[in-house]
């Protein structure tokens, strides 16, 4: 089984004390983003100290104890019977000060709030079973007129908006954080909001592991293998209950919480999958929106085999933009003059002899899987190309640990052993989102990746084999629907020229299939543009304070 690259955001400013990594998440990225090690112990802690919060929502039970009702595939709006009931704040300022402490942004006079609040597990049966959802609160001091409330997702499927929170309190302008309380909750399934956890941690060690460009039938034989026991583990742990975590019933959720909030509007910043999430919300809910920033746009219309070669031949452009900048080094670049060689060599070293890494205590050695992850993981931001360049050659030199602790922050790993739920996030939504009539058979699949993987040598042959991941799951599926919101007000949609994980075309294609949809460009490199330019900071942070659209089409400089 290859493993999917993650449409989540990365944030470089953040991630080593907070920042994180993540597909679909986000959690991929983030000043918002699945915030890896540091943010994934705040997690723990922050359960801890909720702990009393999280168990005292009366009536809830988790979707694994209790299986659910299928989700409808109807993309109606919730019933009115579907209620939004309180949530529950306590101060959690002693669990985040400390691990924040140092890192940019952390100068910030800065309250941080934890809470939590149930939703119907069926939105078919709003008065049954309910789960929990876990929310941070940031707030700005001396904010004045305030708006309302700003809520942010950093993508994945399975990146943790808790955590967004908490990094984009650091990160975003101060003028947007004077004029909204920063929201974010954990998705149905993620983090600390009923978590999916099916995937054991030594499988995930073998998942990323794996063989990352499988071509021959000995190679395509064990990533279907692995494809198989990852869902009949799933399957066995949560039955019909599995198809509970989808982004439908999700984008439900988030309505339900925007009247908990008291607005009466949605003010929403969603990156990368979070676009896909967002949009929804404005499928089902068009009245519902004040604002919506979609940054780092999934594309609404490709079908999967598209998708899956778009996102091949988009990881070999950004390696190529890596590898120019690289080689244009003043100081020299440590890969030589051919970094595409370097790699592919370098693959065919750890094949041939695993390479250790000097980490005390680190048992584990550099196979292809983990060689490629860390390339991918670091093609997601320019500013993990130094880590990436230095690692690559370590690695030659016979010492992986750079390399391990990219990959590991991309896919959630702790350095003891444990695992974040993104794995398990990620597969759950992305499967139970999709359409049964598009899945892609396994033979189809083998020849994908022979073509791929001469077209696309570093990536296509991966990506084609992750057409096959859903293609066994065993799940409801909701299909997300088509997306025009008709009648919602306008929704900003923000693309990058260079970005890897989510083509520029996606948004271009999210605005145009938005009625209101409005379309920003941004010609740079990495995912996701916010706020990481100033011209697309002023354009944005316009747009949610005070409402003015940018121009349909505008394009900011690198």
């Amino acid at each position: 089984m290859t493993l999917r690259p993650l449409r989540c955001r990365r944030d470089r400013e953040v991630s080593g004390r907070v920042g994180g990594v993540l597909r679909g998440q986000g959690v991929c990225t983030a000043a918002v983003g699945h915030l890896p090690s540091t943010i994934m112990r705040l997690s723990r802690g922050l359960l801890a100290a909720a702990s009393g919060l999280l168990l005292a929502v009366t009536g809830c039970s988790s979707a694994g104890d209790e299986p659910a009702a299928s989700a409808p595939s109807s993309t109606s709006s919730a019933p009115a019977e579907a209620i939004a009931q309180d949530i529950r704040w306590t101060p959690c300022d002693e669990q985040i000060d400390p691990l924040i402490a140092g890192t940019p942004g952390s100068e910030r006079d800065l309250a941080f709030e934890c809470g939590s609040t149930e939703v119907p597990i069926s939105y078919e049966e709003p008065d049954g079973a309910t789960l929990p959802l876990f929310l941070v609160r940031a707030r700005l001091a001396g904010q004045t007129d305030r708006i309302g409330s700003l809520l942010v997702n950093p993508g994945g499927p399975g990146g943790s908006g808790a955590d967004a929170a908490i990094g984009s309190a650091l990160t975003l302008p101060e003028d947007v954080l004077r004029r909204f309380d920063l929201i974010g909750f954990d998705p149905r399934g993620v983090g600390l909001s009923t978590p999916v956890e099916c995937v054991p941690a030594e499988l995930k060690d073998r998942l990323v592991a794996a063989e990352p460009r499988p071509t021959t039938e000995e190679q395509l034989d064990e990533t279907f293998a692995l494809a198989q026991e990852v869902a009949d583990g799933c399957a066995e742990e949560y039955g019909d209950a599995l198809g509970t975590f989808n982004t439908v019933d999700t984008a439900r959720d988030m309505d339900l919480l925007r009247q908990s909030l008291g607005d009466e509007q949605l003010t929403y910043l969603g990156y990368s999958y979070g676009t896909t999430l967002g949009s929804t919300y404005a499928e089902l809910f068009p009245e519902n929106v004040r604002a919506l920033v979609l940054d780092a746009a999934v594309d609404p219309d490709t079908d999967p085999v598209t998708d899956a070669e778009t996102s091949a031949a988009s990881f070999e452009a950004g390696f190529d933009a890596f590898a120019a900048n690289c080689t244009k080094l003043v100081s020299g670049c440590p890969l030589g003059d051919d970094p595409r060689r370097f790699v592919q060599d370098l693959l065919a070293q750890a094949a041939q002899a695993p390479i250790p890494s000097a980490r005390e205590g680190e048992t584990r050695q550099a196979t292809p899987g983990v060689v490629l992850t860390a390339v991918q993981a670091a093609l997601y931001d320019t500013g993990a190309w130094p880590q990436l360049a230095q690692g690559l050659a370590a690695a030659q030199q016979g010492d992986s640990q750079q390399l391990f602790s990219l990959a590991d922050s991309y896919y959630g790993r702790l350095q003891d052993g444990t695992w974040s739920n993104l794995i398990d996030a990620n597969l759950a939504v992305n499967c139970a989102d999709s359409d049964p009539d598009e899945q892609v058979d396994e033979q189809r699949v083998r020849e994908l990746a022979a073509d791929w993987g001469q077209r696309y040598p570093l990536f296509g042959a991966g990506s084609a084999t992750g057409l096959h991941t859903c293609s066994v799951w065993e799940a409801e599926h909701t299909p997300l629907p088509e997306r025009d919101a008709a009648g919602a007000a306008p929704i900003l949609v923000v693309g990058n020229t260079g970005d890897p994980v989510t083509p520029l075309t996606g948004a271009q294609d999210l605005a145009e299939e938005l009625e209101s949809g409005v379309l920003l460009t941004w010609e740079g490199q990495g995912h996701t543009a916010y706020p990481k330019t100033d011209c697309v900071t002023q354009a944005v942070g316009s747009y949610l304070v005070d409402l003015v659209v940018p121009q349909d089409g505008l394009t900011c400089p690198a």
